[in-house]
């Protein structure tokens, strides 16, 4: 879109403290707050004088997100109000600027008001009160471009076509007349085709056919080109920009097609939020956990549980090539008419604000985890299909014999696990699909949890329990891989995540991730990584702290292996090395089964029993006979050194923030896992520290976000009285 004057430093929050936003109304502790102590309403304010040059323009503030129920108010007057606390919202302030000083008051409610989704229920996550995303001042020709959908009909053929519906906004009762000049730009920004139009109405529609030498969005070449729009009116000039990409999707009977091709998904969902500040991090956090789900956990899709998430979160998705299955805020409760009529609502905000991004391939148009609901479903699949022919839908269930309203059946199997409860049904992974649905027919089918609550399990848990947690995620992506009917899975979850408190272990966190909050993986981190081929990465991950008397009985076997080799070789102490291969007995469909290691591959001296003495050992991966990586395990971790390491050293001025990890080593370099001594966190120059300055190490490590405050040199200090101090140095400009 057009460049946007940024709305966000200068804001009063409660009479009394100048902030910058995104901003959380409380800054929560990491465990065991009262999570009601931000469900009230709170006030932002912000002074500012109208530009003489803003006369005769159309100038409106745009808000990104803010949590919930917002009013705002210019000068006393109210000129916006928005229930949603998920989507985007303007305040128009044409015409009512008055010379000199305006005040621009916001209030938000974070009380779970039951007649706004997803309230009114119980939901497993919190809502953090705050104007949590961003806000930005648009000051346009009074006859501007309001939105556009851009579509690709025939993205497989070899001559290719965009079409585009451009929607224009009129103010001021100004008469529509003029031109519309459309612009198709490559990735590097060169003209690929331009057309125009004369404007007759409120929108315009575009199009350019016969394109060539266009590249296909798809995960390895995330290919994207621009529409550029030119408005030229008797009110004057407008521009604004909209990415889009060239691909094609399908949910079917046999599976997901992207571009024509099968591609078995495999992904995780997340949560928006942080450790401290709830959901306000910015662009470079939202940006960065989009790489961490493709790059780190190698996954190929993301879902956005359980609401519309940032547009710099889908942006960065749309540019690494992840895909996404995004839906409407809600779990399990269905309100009343009120509340179903905002729900419907929430499916056009949505889809409207997101409908050009490639890496959106369903829209969830059901509340997650709801009952069946025919009328109100009717209605959410019929406004996604009228808004947006060219994606499927589908809705998140956990029941059976659901009616199926949508296109995809999306379904929430926790059956691994139950067989804890009783029953005589054996340990299984998932259920037959038609098991599932109750259909007499083979439907698109894909599967949107698992895992989560049936096994948490913390990043300082004991061994056995954490390859137990290894276990089940391995165990369910195997079956998904298996069963051709089966689109893809996607574990609950990527992260730990705060909660309220009829969820969770009590301390105020749903330790489901396979990575904690602040993004540090656990060992089922590396289910997903070990998925990976290796020409992205070679990976080689032993599910063990290498202790003798971490375990039940002791020793470290089974020892699972997760990595993408062809075989793995252990040497223990000074035995001889053995090689072992991959356990496609147990895991015969995964891309890359682990390596497991049981008693019966050794003997008694070739790692030895309680009594004797520990060894060190070397594990060292093959791939076509060549030895590709190795690890090396000490038989007697000493705490020896700290380590901070922030994402990046290079920030932005005011406002950027950067994650900062901080890990007790040992001397061969490996975190030390039950390491839970406390550090204190000093920042000096152009930044603050997001969350306190003195903090536990939780498995060996902990983590912070730095915000930049201006422009120049940044110092980090860590200290711990028995690893001493460690020192890292970025920069702000």
């Amino acid at each position: 879109m057009r460049p946007l004057i940024d709305f966000n430093s200068g804001w009063l929050f409660e009479g009394k403290d100048e902030v910058r936003l995104p901003h959380t109304a409380v800054e929560l502790p990491f465990t065991y707050f009262d999570e009601k102590e931000y469900q009230r309403v709170f006030t932002y304010e912000k002074r500012f004088t109208a530009d003489a040059a803003w006369q005769g323009k159309d100038v409106s503030v745009l808000f990104d997100g803010a949590m919930a129920n917002a009013k705002v108010s210019l000068n006393g007057a109210e000129v916006a109000a928005h229930k949603d606390g998920y989507t985007p919202f303007e305040a128009r302030l044409t015409g009512k600027l008055r010379d000199g000083e305006n005040v621009l008051t916001v209030t938000i409610d974070g009380s779970e008001n039951p007649d706004i989704p997803p309230f009114g229920g119980q939901i497993d996550y919190l809502t953090y009160a705050g104007i949590y995303r961003e806000a930005w001042l648009r000051v346009t020709a009074p006859v501007f471009v309001g939105n556009a959908k851009v579509e690709t009909p025939n993205a497989l053929a070899e001559k290719k076509s965009v079409r585009a519906r451009i929607e224009l906004s009129i103010s001021q009762n100004l008469p529509l007349s003029g031109k519309l000049v459309a612009t198709l730009l490559d990735g590097d920004g060169e003209t690929i085709a331009t057309t125009e139009a004369a404007i007759a109405g409120g929108s315009v529609e575009i199009g350019f056919d016969g394109l060539s030498g266009i590249t296909l969005w798809d995960l390895k070449t995330p290919a994207l080109y621009t529409l550029a729009v030119t408005l030229e009116t008797s009110a004057g000039l407008d521009e604004a920009k909209f990415r889009f990409g060239f691909r094609t999707a399908e949910f079917t009977t046999e599976g997901f097609k992207l571009n024509g091709r099968a591609l078995k998904l495999r992904g995780l969902n997340r949560h928006q939020s942080f450790p401290y500040v709830g959901y306000a991090l910015g662009k470079s956090a939202q940006e960065r956990d989009a790489e961490i789900l493709k790059h780190e956990l190698k996954l190929n899709m993301v879902r956005t549980s359980h609401y519309p998430q940032s547009h710099y979160f889908l942006d960065r998705c749309d540019e690494l090539g992840l895909l996404v299955f995004e839906e409407i805020p809600g779990w399990q409760h269905i309100g009343g008419a009120e509340w179903q009529d905002e729900s419907v609502e929430n499916v056009r905000r949505m889809i409207t604000r997101d409908w050009n991004h490639p890496s959106i391939v369903i829209w969830g148009v059901r509340i997650n985890e709801s009952q069946d609901n025919h009328d109100f479903y009717l209605r959410t699949n019929k406004l996604a299909h009228e808004l947006d022919s060219t994606r499927s839908t589908g809705g998140v269930r956990y029941i059976t014999d659901s009616e199926l309203l949508e296109d995809v059946y999306t379904m929430n199997d926790f059956i691994l696990g139950n067989e804890e409860w009783g029953g005589n049904r054996p340990r299984t992974p998932l259920r037959p699909q038609q098991e599932v649905t109750g259909l007499d027919r083979v439907v698109p089918y894909m599967i949107t949890e698992y895992g989560g609550h049936m096994y948490p399990t913390k990043s300082w848990d004991q061994e056995q329990r954490q390859a137990e947690h290894v276990l089940r995620h391995l165990e369910v992506m195997n079956a998904a891989y298996g069963d051709p009917q089966i689109a893809g899975c996607i574990g609950w979850c990527a992260f730990d995540y705060n909660t309220h408190k009829d969820f969770g272990s009590g301390d105020r966190i749903c330790h489901h991730g396979v990575m904690d909050m602040f993004r540090e993986p656990k060992f089922a981190a590396y289910a997903y990584i070990s998925q990976c081929e290796p020409e992205d990465e070679v990976i080689l991950k032993p599910v063990t702290f290498w202790a003798r008397g971490e375990r039940n009985i002791g020793g470290v076997l089974p020892l699972m292996i997760l990595t993408n080799c062809d075989e793995v070789e252990l040497t223990y102490g000074k035995n001889a090395p053995k090689r072992f291969k991959p356990d496609r007995e147990k895991f015969p469909h995964l891309p890359h089964a682990p390596v497991v290691i049981t008693r019966a591959h050794l003997t008694d001296e070739e790692l030895g029993l309680w009594g004797m003495s520990w060894e060190d050992a070397t594990i060292t991966g093959y791939i076509d006979g060549k030895a590709v990586k190795t690890v090396n395990f000490i038989a007697d971790p000493i705490a020896h050194e700290l380590e901070v390491v922030p994402d990046t050293t290079e920030l932005g001025a005011e406002g950027d923030t950067v994650r900062v990890m901080v890990r007790a080593l040992d001397q061969s370099g490996k975190k030390l896992p039950f390491f839970p001594e406390p550090v204190s966190i000093e920042v000096s120059g152009a930044a603050e520290r997001l969350g306190p300055g003195l903090v536990p190490l939780r498995a060996g490590s902990t983590g912070f976000w730095l915000r930049t405050t201006g422009k120049g040199p940044i110092t980090v200090t860590v200290t711990s009285d028995r690893l001493g101090r460690s020192v890292a140095s970025l920069s702000a400009s």
